[in-house]
């Protein structure tokens, strides 16, 4: 029991870790040094606070890293509930990850568009500028593809810690619920990017959630019961 309860922290201290350094861009403002529409400030911004952007993408990246390995530190929690589900979290988990990491390096592409390498001198500035707000635009949108599995992960998560015995059942129940509200958020990114009151309620709820079911671990940890059994385990 005593290795379960130090997983159950581990795991919360890495979901803990992540939301800090997720919300480092924000913090420091990297965030806000691209404009959306508007090539020539953009580069400006990042030409002027370079090693903040730079950071910006550092953070994301580790970021990135530190949500894997909470959702491993989970599913080695989770998986004697039930190992299938476990495993689908994981995996969703990793796919997100892997479409986040990739899509990173659009930022980094476009960083080196308006470095002023001589080997860039052939083409205009304002050419420089339009390509480098396109790759912005197309990490902005591999991030929200992210989403999908982001999302998708929450309700075998959801599902599991509700029937683990571990855990609050209504931390599961939130969990489920937030997947559906944030692939709808997912969906109105692409098929309605002029409706963004979804947001309203995927937010709040979000953090809700996993703030909840970190904090849990973290400081609650699991109860000291055996997890109910599922089908897979009988």
């Amino acid at each position: 029991m005593n290795t379960i309860k130090k997983t159950a922290r581990t795991a919360g201290l890495l979901y803990l870790v992540y939301i800090i350094i997720q919300a480092l861009p924000v913090v420091i403002g990297s965030s806000k040094l691209v404009v959306n529409g508007d090539a020539t400030t953009t580069a400006q911004n990042i030409i002027a606070f370079g090693g903040l952007f730079r950071i910006g993408f550092m953070a994301d990246l580790l970021a990135a890293a530190l949500f894997l390995l909470t959702a491993w530190a989970l599913y080695v929690l989770l998986k004697p509930v039930s190992k299938n589900l476990a495993l689908l979290f994981l995996l969703l988990n990793l796919g997100g990850v892997a479409i986040q990491c990739f899509s990173d390096l659009f930022l980094i592409a476009s960083q080196l568009l308006l470095s002023g390498a001589d080997y860039l001198k052939v083409f205009p500035i304002d050419q420089l500028q339009t390509i480098a707000m396109l790759f912005l635009n197309l990490n902005k949108n591999g991030f929200m593809i992210a989403q999908l599995f982001y999302g998708a992960w929450l309700f075998p998560l959801g599902y599991v810690v509700f029937k683990s015995g571990m855990l609050p059942k209504i931390l599961g129940i939130v969990l489920m619920i937030h997947c559906a509200v944030w692939l709808m958020t997912f969906l109105q990114f692409f098929l309605f990017p002029g409706f963004g009151a979804i947001t309203y309620v995927s937010y709040p709820l979000g953090f809700i959630a996993e703030f909840g079911l970190t904090f849990w671990l973290l400081i609650m940890s699991v109860k000291d019961q055996k997890p109910t059994l599922t089908d897979d385990q009988r």
